[in-house]
């Protein structure tokens, strides 16, 4: 049409032509501009969905904090945050579609919001953005900063490409390889219905990134809690004792460990007996702490329920378990081969028990064994080398267990004389021995025996001996005492010894003291 010179009659064709496409360019203008009011209208029918579906979401995570704060009071104050500033920027978009719709007769006559100086006039200076072009760019970018430094770690990338505004400088490339502002491509010159879509649209990236965030933090949270990584392998079996020989009945099961929940109340009882919150037992987290003593020696079992909240109602959780008391040992049990030995004219005690069974149900038998009460006794060894000592008991399950030992019998060992408190050989002044106590002990001996002296010989030399009764010097000793000289060595020898409380015993031959006069 238009090679060549046209005719008067080709020049009206072409024209009728002009103007037919020019009608065919309107009335699709038309319907683009109508087709943008719809999706308009579904992005806003949307919003009000995710926007029902979040505020259920928040709900959730706020009766998750009234239940268990340690867990969900982080998450639940964060997600309070990010539904402050979805909300503020929301408000902020909202605010102005109402200025692009104000004044128009129909707000829904789509087809007539074709103009586009609304945003133009706001957002555009020239060449520069107005202020209000500055704060739009300002609002969207600090929200998705803020809202980016808050959502768990996952959605962090996403959030940054939902709210991206072109490349490192703020640039989109055109079709034809050129570079424009980002504002100035999306929102420059475009009808008035394209721009209003277009400010729904980011609307509805805020409700999404909402939504994401706040079935993040819920979802995450509940994920962690059915983690293999939070269970744990442990063991149940019918008792927590078993003797050799028995068959056990244990099984191993996985269970979850939680150190957060805290449950609200417990109902147990020991043995039949109710426990008392306070006393016998505590709530804290992870479950609930016994406060009980271990109790006689025995099966013990803890039964009841424990109650968590979830979800607003108490959640029960069975408690049937047991466990073993044995008797505790006062010392380690350590013994050399070979030296088990009782004494003989000295109470030995003793204690006498079995792992698993109660004092009083336990019983020992022995030549001059005697119960003091408890797992106490003493042995006084009569005649004979060695005595053996039967122990037996009643396990709970009634089985009868019994044992004995071998004991050897020894004599107390041989006493040392001394004279005032000193054994062996020493020097002393004549006046010092004159006023002595002559006296027996026993050296390193394990009983703490109390000897006591009733009689001695004592010889000077050059003189007679001398016997004495009693523990001191008497006069004939004292004046064969004057008649010794500086070195000379008096001896006291035949020292008669016996034990205050035992005085039937016969000691061995107790050792003679030498002492050299010093003056």
């Amino acid at each position: 049409m238009a090679g060549g010179k046209a005719t008067p009659r080709q020049k009206m064709i072409n024209l009728m032509y002009l103007i037919f496409i020019a009608m065919l360019a309107l009335n699709m203008s038309k319907e683009v501009l109508a087709a943008f009011g719809i999706m308009n209208e579904k992005l806003e029918t949307s919003n009000e969905k995710t926007t029902a579906s979040n505020e259920a979401f928040l709900g959730s995570l706020e009766t998750k904090a009234s239940e268990d704060a340690a867990k969900y009071e982080k998450l639940y104050q964060d997600a309070q945050k990010i539904k402050t500033m979805s909300q503020e920027y929301f408000d902020y978009l909202e605010s102005l579609k109402d200025g692009m719709t104000e004044g128009l007769e129909d707000p829904k006559d789509y087809a007539r919001m074709d103009n586009s100086d609304y945003l133009d006039q706001k957002f555009f200076q020239g060449d520069n953005l107005s202020e209000g072009g500055q704060e739009f760019m300002k609002r969207l970018t600090d929200y998705r900063d803020q809202v980016a430094a808050i959502v768990p770690a996952t959605l962090k990338q996403s959030v940054i490409d939902r709210f991206k505004t072109g490349d490192e400088n703020g640039k989109v490339e055109k079709r034809d390889g050129t570079k424009q502002d980002w504002i100035n491509y999306h929102y420059e010159g475009y009808p008035l219905v394209a721009s209003l879509a277009k400010l729904t649209s980011l609307q509805a990236d805020v409700k999404a990134t909402e939504e994401a965030a706040l079935k993040s933090m819920l979802e995450g949270e509940l994920t962690s809690q059915v983690s293999l990584k939070n269970f744990a392998t442990s063991l149940s079996a019918t008792k927590s004792a078993f003797y050799a020989g028995e068959k056990y009945d244990g099984k191993i099961i996985i269970s979850k460990t939680d150190n957060t929940s805290t449950p609200v109340r417990a109902e147990l009882t020991l043995d039949g007996r109710k426990l008392s919150e306070g006393t016998d037992y505590k709530l804290e987290a992870g479950g609930v702490k016994m406060l009980i003593g271990a109790g006689n020696a025995g099966d013990h079992k803890v039964e009841g329920a424990i109650y968590f909240k979830q979800d607003g109602e108490e959640i029960e959780v069975p408690v049937s378990n047991s466990f073993a008391t044995i008797s505790k040992p006062n010392a380690a049990l350590i013994a050399a081969d070979k030296m088990n030995v009782v004494y003989r004219g000295v109470a030995n005690p003793m204690s006498i028990s079995i792992p698993g069974i109660p004092n009083n149900k336990v019983s020992a038998s022995a030549p001059g064994l005697k119960s003091l009460g408890g797992s106490n006794y003493v042995m006084n060894p009569g005649t004979g080398r060695t005595v053996t000592i039967s122990a037996s008991g009643t396990l709970p399950d009634g089985q009868t267990v019994s044992s004995k030992s071998e004991f050897r019998i020894k004599d107390i060992p041989r006493p040392e004389g001394t004279i005032s408190k000193q054994s062996g050989s020493l020097k002393l002044p004549r006046a010092n021995v004159e006023i002595a106590t002559i006296g027996a002990m026993l050296d390193e001996f394990d009983f703490d025996l109390n000897l006591a002296v009733s009689g001695f010989k004592f010889k000077v030399p050059g003189q007679p001996t001398v016997s004495v009764n009693g523990n001191k010097l008497d006069a004939k000793a004292k004046a064969a005492l004057r008649r010794a000289g500086r070195g000379d060595v008096v001896q006291i020898f035949d020292i008669e010894a016996y034990i205050t409380n035992n005085k039937s015993y016969k000691l061995k031959k107790v050792s003679p003291v030498v002492v050299e006069i010093t003056n």
